[in-house]
């Protein structure tokens, strides 16, 4: 018997939130009544200190976002270090429109070594954290009846108690080597060491510093960074002033080409 329904993502842009929390709340809202409801965001450092434990009363949705096709290898050591124990467990990965490769794969066999029977999965799409135009708010309000639906499915697969089986989904073993952006003579291009500027619009409010997931704005400069800069754009995203931008070309020309090669609206897919 399921007593505790645990959502956990990592969203700096909130995207992988309103989806994984859209399909616990509707699991939730059909459970008996004495289910508990529990949100876990690890998408700041601090969150990611301690490992999380479950166990056969618990199931778990769980979503990450995509980057380069994969589920962010920032996030893996914490993913590895959480214990199932048998408890049931929904994988859900948020990409920007163009593809999820084998993200969703890859967090399904994680959760399986930690422990967890993951018995659905599911890819959604949400706003590219490069873009404003690119999947522009999403999800959306039919991104969110998918959720919905998507709920039902997952009640009733749990409904079959010990007969449940393992999800079965989309994406290559060995997995494929992260995507990479290409130059105008298809050269492959490396955009990991680029990071976000900071114009004279800023006011040092520090929001970005609190928002960016790596912990690695400067508090007491936030022109500079002290860490990794993933590209999430939570910085970029949530400044008030649109202070922050990024003008590397490489970077620019890919975010161009993502915006014009991959606007035809894609659709959820579930396992």
């Amino acid at each position: 018997m399921i007593e505790r329904i645990n959502a956990l993502y990592f969203s700096p842009t909130g995207t992988t939130k309103k989806v994984v929390t859209g399909i616990a709340e509707q699991i939730f809202k059909k459970s008996k009544k004495d289910t508990i409801l529990h949100s876990f965001d690890f998408t700041l450092p601090a969150a990611r200190k301690d490992s999380l434990y479950f166990n056969e009363e618990d199931l778990l949705i769980i979503g990450v976002p995509v980057i380069a096709g994969r589920v962010p290898n920032v996030l893996l050591k914490y993913l590895n270090s959480m214990a199932g124990n048998g408890a049931l467990a929904v994988a859900v990965v948020v990409y920007g429109n163009r593809n999820y490769d084998d993200a969703l794969i890859e967090l399904k066999n994680i959760l399986e070594d930690d422990g967890f029977k993951v018995f659905a999965a599911g890819a959604f799409i949400g706003e590219h954290s490069f873009s404003d135009i690119l999947a522009k708010n999403r999800p959306d309000e039919k991104d969110m009846a998918v959720t919905s639906e998507f709920a039902d499915q997952i009640i009733k697969k749990m409904a079959l108690g010990h007969k449940i089986q393992t999800a079965l989904v989309k994406g290559e073993t060995p997995y494929r080597d992260y995507y990479r952006p290409k130059d105008a003579e298809g050269n492959p291009v490396d955009i990991r060491k680029v990071t976000p500027k900071t114009n004279s619009n800023c006011t040092n409010c520090m929001l970005c510093a609190m928002v960016c997931p790596m912990g690695s704005i400067d508090f007491e400069d936030v022109t500079k960074l002290n860490g990794i800069c993933i590209k999430c754009c939570a910085c970029v995203k949530k400044c008030p002033r649109n202070a922050k931008y990024f003008d590397d070309y490489n970077y620019l020309r890919h975010k161009h080409e993502l915006e014009i090669g991959f606007a035809f609206r894609k659709e959820p897919e579930l396992f």
